[in-house]
C-alpha cells in the first residue's frame, strides 16, 4: 500500500514536482481530498503552517501561470486552489493566512474585517516578516523560490532573508542613503515601521543605518518563472 503523505510533506512534494518540470495532476488531487479535520490537525503551529503554505502559494503561482494560463491581472485573486475541499486564491494565502488576515492595501497596518472563519482559522498567530523574503510572484524582483520544511524553517527563513536582502541592498555612504526592496514600502507595518527596517537590516547585514535615509528601489514586474534558489534546493 502506498504510503499516506501528510499535508507538509504533499506541499513540499508538489513544490518538487512543480521544480522538475512534471505533471502535478495526482498532487493537486491528493491535496484537494485531503480530510479537513486532519488536515488542520497537521498545521498545527506556525511552524507547520508558513512552511506548507509558502509552499503551496509558490507551487501554485506556477501552476495557474504556465499551465492554466493565468493573467496576472486575476491570477492572485481567483479561488483556482483546492485544499481539503476548500478553496483558495493566492491572494487568501499570502494576506489572509500567512498575513494573519491583514487588508490588502494598507501598508499591513489594519486587519481585513471581511476575512472568512475558515481564514481566520488557518492563518498564522504571529505574522513573521521573513515570508516576504519567500513568497514568489514570478517577477523579476521577487525573491527565489525556496523549499521549505516545518522541521527547518526559521534556518530556511533567514536563509532566504540574509540571500535577499543582500542582492538587493546597497549603501550609498557618500550621500547618506540605504537603498532597499519596494517590499519594506507595501508591507511597512510587517516589518514593524521605518524603526524595524532598521533594525532588520543591522540584524542580517549588520548595517548601522541610523545616519543613513532609507531609499526604496523601483520594482521590477518583467516576468521570470522557474528562478529556483538552487542553493535551497541542495
Amino acid at each position: 500500500m502506498k504510503e499516506q503523505l501528510n499535508s507538509n510533506q504533499l506541499s513540499e512534494q508538489l513544490l518538487l514536482i512543480v521544480k522538475m518540470g512534471k505533471s502535478s495532476d495526482e498532487l493537486v488531487i491528493q491535496l484537494e481530498q485531503l480530510n479537513s479535520e486532519q488536515f488542520q490537525r497537521d498545521l498545527k503551529n506556525d511552524q507547520y503552517k508558513k512552511a506548507f503554505w509558502i509552499n503551496i502559494y509558490n507551487a501554485f503561482f506556477q501552476i495557474l501561470r504556465k499551465q492554466r494560463k493565468l493573467e496576472k491581472k486575476t491570477i492572485y485573486t481567483s479561488k483556482e486552489i483546492v485544499i481539503a475541499g476548500h478553496t483558495f486564491s493566492l491572494d487568501d494565502i499570502e494576506h489572509g493566512i500567512l498575513r494573519k488576515y491583514r487588508y490588502k492595501f494598507s501598508l499591513g497596518y489594519l486587519p481585513n474585517i471581511l476575512a472568512s472563519r475558515l481564514i481566520k482559522d488557518l492563518a498564522v498567530s504571529v505574522i513573521d516578516y521573513r515570508i516576504h523574503f519567500a513568497l514568489n510572484c514570478g517577477a523579476k524582483s521577487c525573491p527565489p523560490i525556496g523549499f521549505y520544511t516545518a522541521k527547518n524553517i526559521d534556518q530556511q527563513l533567514d536563509l532566504a532573508s540574509a540571500s535577499f536582502l543582500e542582492g538587493e541592498t546597497t549603501v550609498d555612504d557618500a550621500k547618506k542613503e540605504i537603498h532597499i526592496s519596494s517590499l519594506f514600502k507595501w508591507f511597512l507595518g510587517d516589518f514593524g515601521g521605518t524603526k524595524g527596517i532598521r533594525k532588520i537590516l543591522n540584524q542580517h547585514l549588520d548595517i548601522d543605518s541610523k545616519e543613513h535615509r532609507l531609499v526604496y528601489t523601483t520594482y521590477s514586474w518583467d516576468e521570470q518563472l522557474d528562478n529556483y534558489s538552487e542553493e535551497q534546493f541542495a
